[in-house]
């Protein structure tokens, strides 16, 4: 099954570059191009893709207000958001995964990482794993928030082993690591994970370690650190 990407970002060069390695990849189609954060929303009720790559930087509607409308929207409950963006300037990276990002990487990856990124997304898991990732989620979730997506009552909802097993994906652990950390299989772990974002009513496991942090499961590591 192909897999259909919109691009958004204001510079033309950069939007043409990242077709040229997309559409390298026979899985892959770029289906749209959008150069700011409406015109990526449109696009995206028009075509309904499986995976928007999208800047936060642009003029007029941004990156971040674009993620926010898309991920709202229950007929693009299927699309993905992965957001492009420089890891240590772009501050707005953990607002866009409270919207529902899926993930994120730098604009400055390589073809493997960016393809394998996009596959990674489109699969319905989250781009969380590099370290400088991890920094970055751990920093910036550390801002208080007026309205959690979800409180800490709302960790009730969940059995112990559940809670357990978020806590580790929010640190950064693959379902393989957690299984081998827990003694359980691959898929006993996907299956913990699935029933708590079912529970705390997140859209993928990227928003479910949002949650983590800021229900106070999971404690900001500090920056550096």
């Amino acid at each position: 099954m192909t897999i259909r990407v919109l691009l958004a970002d204001d510079q033309a060069l950069l939007r043409a570059t990242f077709r040229i390695l997309i559409e390298s990849d026979p899985g892959m189609t770029v289906v749209a191009e959008a150069a700011d954060g409406r015109e990526a929303v449109d696009l995206t009720l028009e075509h309904g893709p499986d995976v928007v790559l999208m800047d936060i930087r642009m003029p007029g509607t941004d990156g971040l207000a674009a993620t926010t409308d898309i991920c709202s929207r229950p007929e693009l409950a299927a699309t993905r958001v992965l957001i492009l963006t420089t890891f240590e300037n772009d501050q707005n990276v953990a607002e866009a995964l409270r919207a529902g990002a899926s993930g994120f990487l730098g604009k400055d990856v390589g073809a493997d990482v960016l393809l394998t990124g996009i596959r990674t997304v489109a699969a319905g898991e989250s781009l969380l794993s590099p370290t400088a990732t991890r920094a970055l989620i751990t920093r910036f979730l550390a801002t208080p928030q007026d309205s959690p997506l979800a409180p800490p009552e709302g960790l009730a909802a969940l059995t112990d082993r559940e809670r357990e097993v978020m806590a580790l994906a929010a640190h950064g652990m693959s379902n393989t690591d957690i299984a081998d950390r827990l003694v359980v299989s691959p898929l006993t772990v996907r299956s913990h994970i699935q029933r708590a974002m079912n529970k705390l009513h997140a859209r993928d496991r990227a928003q479910l370690v949002v949650v983590a942090y800021q229900s106070g499961l999971v404690q900001p590591r500090p920056y550096g650190g």
